[in-house]
This record gives C-alpha cells, sequence and structure tokens, in this order.
C-alpha cells in the first residue's frame, strides 16, 4: 500500500488526483475561495447557494448544500481514512501497539489540555456564564485540513509523521463525536443506531467473504457496496450522531490482506480489498469531496478588520484561539512525551520529538466539527457563535502557518538526508 493512496503502478487517468499533496493544494484553494467569497460583494450569492435546500421529503434526504458536503461528501474522505486506518493496524506502523497506544493517548490530551485552558480563560474573563458551555469548540482536530498541509509541506517527512496524524486525528474526532452525541444532541435515536447495524453487518459479511470477487471486478463495489454504505450513512446520520462516522465503521469493516496470494495480474500478491478500494475511490475524494467540502465549510464572515478585532476581545474566541494554538501541543505533546517516558508505548524512531511538535502544532487546526460545536454551543447567527467562527479561523490559520513553518523546516532536513543516500521512510513515495 502506498502512502496517501498512490497509483501502485504510475497509470491511470486518475493517478494525479490519488496524491495527497494535490488533494491539499486543491482544498486550500477551495478554502481561501470561500472566505473571499464569503467577505466580498457577492457573499449572499454564496450563502444563498450553501444554504439551498437539495433533495426529497424523506427522512435524512432533504439538506442544504453546506450539508451535504459535509456529512454527505465528507463521509468519503472518512471512509478512506477508515481504510488506511485498517491497514496500518492490520500490516504498517501500528502493529505495534506501544506506537499505536502513543497517538491515541496524546488525542485525549490534545483534547483535554484546550478544554481546561478555554473553561479557565472564561471564567477568569467573562461576565457571561453562558460562555463555558463552549468549552469543546477547541478541542477536534480538522483532519482533513491537517492532513491536506502535512500533504503540502511534508513531500519528504517520514511516513510514519503522517500515521501518527491520522491516527491522533480520527481518535479527536470520534472524541469530539461522543462529545456531540452526549453533551449537544437532544435526541439520540436509539432505534436509527440499531437500523444502522443491519447494512453495516452485511457490508461486512460480503466484503469479509468476497473480496477476491469485488478486486476482479470494479464495478461491483460501485453497485453493490456503495448503495449498501450509502443506507449505513443515512441511518447513522438520521441517530443524530456525525455522519462521518460511518465512514470510519465502512472503512474498518474491509479485509487488508488477501487468503489467496494473487487475484488479478500485476498486483501486490498480498494486498487485498482495503488498498484496492483505497486506490480506486482516491480520486473521488481528492477532487471531488474534500474541496467542496472546504469551499462550503470555510465560508466565515468575518466582518473586516473591525470585526475581527471585536470579536477577539470576546472571552469566547480568546478561549478558542488559545487552545488550539497552545492548548494542543501542550496536550498533545505533553501525554506523548509521558506515554513515552513512563510507559512501554514508544514514539516512532523515523522522527524525533521536534517533528512530534510540529504534528501538534498542525493538530491545532480546528475546523468543521469546532465551527458545528460553537453552534450547537451558543446558537447559529448568536453574537458568541460569530465571535467563535473568527477565533476558530484564527488559531487555526496560526496553528496551520507555526506547524506548516516547522515541518517545512523539517522537510528540507529529511530531505538533505535522501539526497545524501539516507534512508528515511518518505510520506509520499510516489
Amino acid at each position: 500500500m502506498t502512502a496517501g493512496g498512490t497509483d501502485q503502478h504510475g497509470r491511470g487517468p486518475g493517478n494525479f488526483l490519488r496524491h495527497d499533496l494535490v488533494g491539499g493544494v486543491l482544498l486550500l484553494i477551495a478554502m481561501l475561495s470561500a472566505l473571499v467569497l464569503a467577505n466580498s460583494p457577492w457573499s449572499d450569492g454564496y450563502f444563498a447557494l450553501r444554504d439551498t435546500h437539495i433533495g426529497i421529503d424523506f427522512p435524512g434526504l432533504d439538506h442544504t448544500v453546506g450539508e451535504w458536503a459535509s456529512e454527505g461528501l465528507l463521509a468519503i474522505f472518512f471512509f478512506l481514512v477508515g481504510l488506511e486506518l485498517k491497514a496500518e493496524f492490520v500490516d504498517g506502523e501500528l502493529r505495534d501497539i506501544r506506537k499505536a497506544m502513543l497517538p491515541v493517548v496524546a488525542a485525549f490530551g490534545g483534547v483535554l489540555a484546550p478544554a481546561l485552558i478555554y473553561l479557565v480563560v472564561n471564567l477568569t474573563l467573562s461576565s457571561d456564564p453562558g460562555t463555558t458551555g463552549g468549552w469543546a469548540i477547541p478541542t477536534a482536530t480538522d483532519i482533513a485540513f491537517a492532513v491536506s498541509v502535512l500533504a503540502v509541506v511534508g513531500a519528504s517527512l517520514p511516513v510514519a509523521m503522517r500515521t501518527f496524524l491520522l491516527t491522533l486525528a480520527v481518535v479527536d474526532d470520534l472524541i469530539a463525536i461522543v462529545i456531540i452525541a452526549f453533551v449537544y444532541t437532544d435526541e439520540l435515536s436509539v432505534r436509527y443506531l440499531l437500523l444502522a447495524l443491519i447494512p453495516l453487518g452485511l457490508y461486512t459479511v460480503l466484503a469479509q467473504r468476497f473480496p477476491d470477487f469485488f478486486m476482479r471486478h470494479h464495478w461491483a463495489a460501485w453497485v453493490i457496496l456503495l448503495p449498501i454504505g450509502i443506507v449505513t450513512w443515512l441511518f447513522v446520520l438520521e441517530s443524530g450522531i456525525h455522519a462521518t462516522i460511518a465512514g470510519v465503521l465502512l472503512g474498518f469493516t474491509v479485509p487488508v490482506k488477501k487468503v489467496t496470494p494473487r487475484v488479478i495480474r500485476q498486483e501486490e500478491p498480498e494486498l487485498g480489498l482495503a488498498p484496492a478500494l483505497e486506490h480506486r475511490f482516491r480520486p473521488l475524494s481528492n477532487g471531488l469531496a474534500i474541496p467542496v467540502f472546504a469551499f462550503f465549510a470555510a465560508g466565515v464572515a468575518v466582518g473586516g478588520v473591525d470585526g475581527v478585532v471585536s470579536s477577539l476581545s470576546d472571552p469566547v474566541a480568546i478561549g478558542i484561539v488559545l487552545g488550539l494554538v497552545l492548548g494542543k501541543v501542550i496536550g498533545i505533546f505533553g501525554a506523548a512525551w509521558l506515554m513515552d517516558r513512563f510507559t512501554p508505548a514508544t514514539k516512532d524512531d523515523d522522527y524525533t520529538w521536534l517533528d512530534l511538535g510540529g504534528l501538534a502544532m498542525v493538530a491545532g487546526i480546528g475546523f468543521t466539527v469546532a465551527l458545528l460545536v460553537a453552534e450547537l454551543s451558543f446558537g447559529p447567527g448568536s453574537l458568541h457563535d460569530e465571535h467563535a467562527k473568527v477565533g476558530i479561523l484564527t488559531g487555526s490559520a496560526i496553528a496551520a502557518l507555526a506547524g506548516g513553518t516547522l515541518l517545512t523546516v523539517r522537510n528540507g532536513h529529511y530531505k538533505k538526508l535522501r539526497l545524501q543516500g539516507v534512508a528515511v521512510d518518505r510520506l509520499d513515495r510516489a
């Protein structure tokens, strides 16, 4: 399996879109375009498009364009994340439980520290006790943005760094989803959760029992597995839980290795259905799902310079910025160091503690889930909600610039080592 879903043979019309670097660039272009449009004379048209309802009068199938992007298209990206993490746990860096535990525990540290910082700031500075309800806003790492930044600046970084960030971000998002389910969800439908187990179970049986069939016949995954996956997604969405979790669950059901040595010619003899599906769906994720999601998620009206200054004086925004920029680094780096120092868990030797510090900074990019939690905390369009959005944008931008700068320097270091003939397991092996 190649890192980031690169074409194993370097062929095919979708090969260009299989590179994480391409997906990252498209995401950043979409994000910047959305910010410009949302703060331009064409902002009314942008928000009208984002809030346009598309669908049919049926449960789960009538949403705004923005909702389809964040809960529908983004599920494709999370499906690929599930496939990639499953491969890492079965046949990759995370086979060693000591290495796997480090990013998992670090994710919990990266949730706890920002929440505490936010609470301290708002208990100290805010005269409105209701602002403490936004404690979960700076806890989430936006996996799509964080991984894309890493892809843009770190082509020569060790692949173990991407695995660490992926694992950390997925666990982080799972924690955020649990927080939303139990803290911010008014109604959690157990009935729909139980219904989701039926198509998920069918999907699992088909993927596990007939992987050779789906590898031989490319159409089969689109015609058989995809519709079952959509039904699973629909039930999870209707349960009240963020539907992207369905993508991760579906990805984890797919087998990584084959029982028979070979199914088709010119293939890796041991790689199974998970790498095959990751290879086929990667262009759809990088070329459509992630850029469209970014375009509709990043459109926040900041109100010009005066609006930014006013927003950043609110303890809500201050707590969010400090939580994302400082809390994530303290929580992730601190938890990882304590685990490495006092438990059998260990940091991968392929990267240094300085590299991990850069990853912790990039993990401070909180976007989609953070914006969702802000709306759930204060209500869409409220003053604190608008200030929270500015805080999220500001904190995420600082985290991206700081982490991206450090990782760019480290990328240059690893590139020199590679040019000198020193073996380095690269982030992008394409």
